[in-house]
Formats: structure tokens, sequence, C-alpha cells
């Protein structure tokens, strides 16, 4: 009985919380709304800078609403003031304009529609197309992916350039800068190998940062007529826009590579060029009154490049298993590798590739400097088809700069030398190619394994192109099946070094 007594108290109460409970929630329907949100005062307004006080809880990296609908991106914090970057027209903010902070950071629409696309900083088309319809948004500003996620670099990325594919190979999350001063065909070297990338499952993400709108337009033209667009993301912040966006620029087409990386996707993305990247942030920085360091850059100079290069990396298959591979671009001033900003990139990229004016001038195009180039993964990212020519190809060019200074001094050589020069004039002549026609691998194999087993010692140097371009001509006609065995296995076996000595000696 006591027992029935305490089970009919319990069911008693258990029914009274219930009714209480419910009129609580009809008291909290009844009552009003209130929304909190952080505001502050607009202090000053500078160039595409605005200068607030009152943002206390404001974070790094946050969206602010000014009047007119017009949104900044906190870019710097201090005890009692916050720094903001405008993203659109500055010009309609004025000191004493309340703002207010959205609490989400900056952020991109990222899908499969990008494709083909040219987008600006924010992700809004350029092309004058449709919206990009996009249910995933992702953080323009992002950490990148820990030790833990990645896995080594070798799957290689083929860029369609003998010199690079030979000497310098690039994998697959590899960051291999391109350097050079202005106008030694550093674009042409990224185009090309976006070109390549035709038929290999490869997003290739091009972000033009400062550049001319012509220049960008007649790459995106060129892109187009080598069917290359429809695997192509172009991201543009271009010398007109504000150096807000020039800033942005090169972090949202990071972003896009990596809603496509996780994903499981391979991507390439192009930066061009970081050095007009730097320059933006200087000024922005300056404007800030951030204490200038060497060449008038501000002290995070380098943390700004770290953080955009360390996101390019191969994930492990458990985690995805898509890589980011970025080729970011320098231009240096007559030469000077030793710069504030080129030795920061350097520093951080897995390698460079160092094109030279005087080559460029003496008609050796790419103009690639073999000496101050160098590939971090090396022959790890090569297939096995290129790494049995091209051994045998770096030792040749090696020893003929060696020798090619060391005879200008000496009248009288000796046969052995002039073996060892002929031939390196002739790799050299061979490693020469036209801009915008990458080759296949079996192409390139071909072509080095003739020049490395001296086929081409015994010709004069005006003949090579013509021996080049017939031997291509002969293995599309009787050697198709050759070519796309190479291609399809990337070995290359006794017997078909036999074919392909066979093709030769007939030619």
């Amino acid at each position: 009985p006591l027992w029935d007594r305490y089970l009919n108290y319990l069911i008693h109460y258990m029914k009274l919380i219930d009714e209480y409970i419910k009129t609580l929630e009809k008291e909290l329907k009844n009552k009003p709304k209130i929304q909190t949100e952080e505001t502050g005062i607009v202090s000053q307004v500078k160039d595409g800078v605005v200068i607030l006080e009152g943002l206390d809880r404001v974070a790094y990296g946050e969206l602010i609403e000014f009047q007119k609908n017009v949104l900044g991106y906190v870019i710097d914090l201090t005890e009692d003031e916050v720094g903001a970057i405008i993203l659109g027209d500055y010009t309609s903010i004025a000191a004493g304009d309340k703002a207010k902070a959205l609490g989400y950071t900056l952020s991109v629409p990222v899908s499969e529609s990008l494709l083909g696309r040219v987008v600006d900083s924010l992700g809004l088309p350029l092309d004058g197309k449709a919206a990009i319809k996009s249910k995933t948004l992702y953080p323009v500003e992002k950490i990148a992916a820990g030790v833990v996620k990645r896995q080594p670099v070798n799957v290689p990325l083929q860029t369609g350039i003998k010199s690079i594919d030979a000497l310098i190979p690039i994998g697959r999350g590899q960051r291999e800068l391109i350097i050079g001063d202005r106008g030694t065909g550093k674009t042409t070297i990224a185009i090309d190998t976006i070109l390549n990338q035709k038929g290999q499952d490869v997003v290739c993400i091009y972000c033009a940062i400062g550049q001319k709108n012509s220049k960008v337009a007649a790459i995106v033209e060129l892109l187009k007529k080598n069917g290359a667009d429809k695997y192509s993301i172009v991201v543009s912040a271009s010398a007109a826009d504000s150096v807000a966006m020039q800033y942005l620029a090169p972090y949202t087409a990071s972003a896009i590579g990596e809603y496509f990386m996780d994903k499981g996707q391979d991507v390439l993305v192009v930066y061009d060029d970081l050095t007009k990247h730097a320059w933006a942030y200087r000024q922005m920085s300056l404007i800030l009154r951030r204490p200038a360091g060497r060449e008038a850059y501000p002290g995070d100079v380098f943390y700004l490049h770290s953080r955009l290069l360390e996101r390019a990396c191969r994930i492990d298959k458990k985690y995805g298993g898509g890589s980011i591979t970025a080729l970011p671009i320098i231009e240096t001033l007559d030469g000077d590798l030793s710069a504030y900003i080129p030795t920061n990139v350097i520093s951080i990229t897995d390698g460079q590739i160092s094109l030279e004016t005087d080559l460029f001038n003496s008609g050796i195009r790419p103009a690639i400097n073999v000496g101050l180039s160098v590939s971090r993964v090396g022959g790890n990212a090569q297939t096995k088809a290129m790494k049995a020519v091209a051994g045998k190809l770096k030792l040749d060019l090696a020893q003929y700069r060696d020798l090619a200074a060391f005879s200008q001094f000496e009248s009288e050589l000796d046969e052995e030398t002039k073996k060892f020069l002929n031939r390196g004039a002739k790799v050299t002549q061979i490693l020469k190619q036209k801009k915008n026609k990458p080759l296949s691998l079996a192409e390139q194999v071909s072509i080095l394994w003739a020049a490395s087993n001296g086929y081409l010692d015994k010709l004069p140097i005006e003949e090579i192109e013509k021996f080049e371009t017939k031997l291509l001509e002969t293995l599309k006609l009787k050697g198709k099946k050759w070519l796309e065995k190479i291609n399809k296995n990337k070995i290359m076996d006794e017997k078909d070094g036999k074919e392909l000595e066979k093709l030769i000696k007939e030619l």
C-alpha cells in the first residue's frame, strides 16, 4: 500500500510539472522577440579602408554592414578601434555613420556551376551571364589541412612542356613558383599547363591579381578556343579594382579549389601574380598605419603568402583524397631573386622555375634557367617513362653548362669535349617549345629519347625543329598505337625503345 501511495504522488507531481511547462510555453510565445546586434560608429574613412569605434566583440575576418547595404571585412583589431576594408564603393560612407557586425565571416558561393565562368573576389559573375547557383558557402580564410590529413606528393601533373616535365617535374599537391622578370613568359607557362589538363580530370583555376582587363579577356578567349573553359574557372581582381578586392582574390580562388578538393578531385590553381598581391596588402597596411618593415612591407607579409600557399596539398584517401597544386607567379626586377617578396615565396614553395630575360631574348623559349630552377619533389613526381629519358638529359645539360663557359677561353678542344658541347647544344635546342602547344607524355618521351640516345648529334642545329615536327607527324601516322600505349601505361620498356628506334632510323 505504501508503494501504491508513493506512485500516485509521483504521477500527481508529474502532471503538475507538465501543466507548468505548458503555461510557460504559452507565456514565451506571447512575449515580443528581442534581437541584439553589435553596432559601431565610423570614425575615419580612408582610401578603401574604414576605422570604427565601439565594435568590442567583433572578430578578425567578420563582416560588418554599413548604411546603404555596403559591406566591410574586418582586417585590423586594436585596443579601442577596428579597421575594415570595404567590399564595394567606399565613397558613400562618411564619418559618424553607424555599422553593425553581422556575426559571420566572409564566404564565397561554390558549386559545379562555377566551371567555365569568370568571377570576382566575392564569387560574383563578371562574364555577364546568370548568377552562380549554389547552396554551399566556403570561407575565404581557412586554416590549412594538418600533417595527419596529408599524403606524399607522388602523382605527376603533366605540364606538356618538355623542359619542365623532364627536368623540373611538378606533382599533384605541390607548390611550384614561377619567377622571372616582366615579359619572360611566366603566364604562358601557367596557361600552357592549364591547356594540357584537357582530359586529365583536373579542375583549373586562374587567379588574376592586378592584371589589365584586356590581358584577362585574352586568356579567357584562349581557354575557350582550346576547349579548356569546360574545366576552368577564372577569378579576376583587375588593376581597376580596389586593393581590397585584389587582396581577397587569391584566397577566394583557394576556397573554390578547396570545394573541389573536398570532393576528391585534383585542382590546379595559378596565382598571377603574388607580387601585385603583396603591393595591395602593403597599401592597405600603410593606410591602417601599421609599422613598416623592409621595403615598406608590414611585418606579417610572409604570413600573407604562407597561409595561402599552405592550403595547397594532397589529402589522404581517408579524408577525400583530393589535391590542390599551386603555381604562384612572382615578378622580379632585373633578375633580383634576393629581393624581399621573391625570397619569402621561394622559402614557402617546393621549388621554383626561374626564367631569364637573356635566354628569352636569345630565342630559348621557355626561357628556363636550369641551374637556378629546382623541384623539391623531384623524381617522386615523374612517370617511369619520363625518368628513363630525363636522367641522361640532366647529365648532358649539366656537362654542357660547365664546358660551354670553359670552352670560350680554349682554342683547341679534344674530341670528347667537342662531343659533349655538340650534344648539349642539341639538347638545348630540342627543349625549345612554341607557346600554347603543350605535348602529351608519349610525344615528349619520343623527342627526348632521340636526343639522349645521340640521334640528333649528326643533325645540323637548324634541322632540329624540322626533325621534331617530322617525328611527331610520323608517330601520329605510323606509331599511333605506340603513343597510346605510352600515354596509358606511362612506362617505356626495351620493346618500346626498339619500336621507336626503328621509326627514328627511317626518318
